[in-house]
């Protein structure tokens, strides 16, 4: 088995960030080396220790999606992939640690928006719906039940934390403050076509997407960009479609197992106050998590 990495240590390029999975290096001045670790984060903190594969399953599923979503697929929008090899602008030493696990992207001006869309009421949409009837400020429909879907997708934008922090649920209305009208309508337009098309593409390969979250940057043109990873088990809310049914929790292939067994596990006696540190994983905790991450990959890319 490959070792798992936790966190990268690249010498021949200049480290510009490491984020909660990804470390990002400075190619020149208009590219960045996005490599994807084999960390692991629940409730806006970073376990300290990483999950076997899951680096490089991060990547090979933002591929999938970068494939079918951008100009060689349904060309829904332009894409931050150069097409070059990662591999290509790290020393000979350094080319095992980020193989198969990093992407050569365009640098651009990243915009301070989680682009959420929910299909589904789940999470902490459910928990949210129950005392509001509505979801991040949108209003629904009364005697919705858990896990139903909705009448239509519905798009709840979140403001960008720091690593550490937690996102933010923000209206629509404040993402026009932060960002303009035209630039906030076409991201709500772009997230919403993006998230119908690939739930009909999992739908056929027996996946539902529950909800998941796109992250957008600006070219020097201006012109607006898909980046960051795209539709993988950490950003997405992954079901099985042969076990879905309403009013309950479907087995998630994400990393609801994970913050199931967090929320149950003790520390000095007491439930966890999701701050860090975590709780140290168990190894069936990581075999597992690995697992329903693997389950996705297995269904989307057979």
């Amino acid at each position: 088995m490959i070792a798992a990495l936790h966190t990268s240590a690249l010498k021949s390029l200049p480290l510009l960030a490491r984020g909660k999975v990804r470390d990002n290096y400075a190619v020149g001045d208009d590219r960045i080396l996005m490599l994807a670790s084999d960390r692991i984060s629940a409730f806006d903190v970073i376990m300290g220790e990483p999950i076997p594969g899951k680096g490089e399953l991060l990547t090979r599923l933002s591929l999938f999606w970068f494939d079918r979503l951008g100009p060689r697929g349904l060309d829904i929008c332009p894409i931050h992939l150069t097409g070059q090899a990662p591999e290509s602008v790290v020393a000979a030493d350094e080319v095992e640690q980020v193989r198969g696990r990093s992407m050569l992207v365009q640098r651009l001006r990243p915009i301070p928006i989680e682009a959420v869309v929910r299909g589904y009421l789940a999470g902490s949409g459910w928990k949210e719906y129950q005392a509001t009837q509505s979801v991040c400020g949108v209003p629904l429909p009364a005697g919705l039940q858990n896990a139903a879907q909705l009448p239509e997708p519905i798009y709840t934008p979140a403001a960008k934390a720091a690593v550490g922090e937690h996102d933010e649920n923000i209206t629509f209305e404040r993402t026009v403050e932060l960002v303009g009208p035209a630039l906030a309508q076409q991201i709500r337009a772009l997230s919403m076509a993006l998230y119908q098309a690939a739930a009909q593409i999992a739908w056929n390969k027996g996946i539902i997407i529950a909800d998941t979250k796109f992250e957008f940057g600006l070219d020097a043109g201006g012109r607006l960009v898909l980046m960051d990873e795209v539709l993988t088990p950490d950003s997405s809310r992954y079901w099985p479609a042969e076990q879905y049914a309403v009013g309950s929790n479907p087995p998630s292939f994400d990393k609801q197992y994970l913050r199931d067994w967090l929320e149950r596990a003790p520390v000095n006696g007491r439930p966890w106050d999701k701050t860090a540190p975590a709780p140290r994983l168990p190894q069936e905790v990581i075999e597992k998590t690995a697992a329903k991450y693997q389950q996705v990959l297995t269904r989307l890319l057979g």
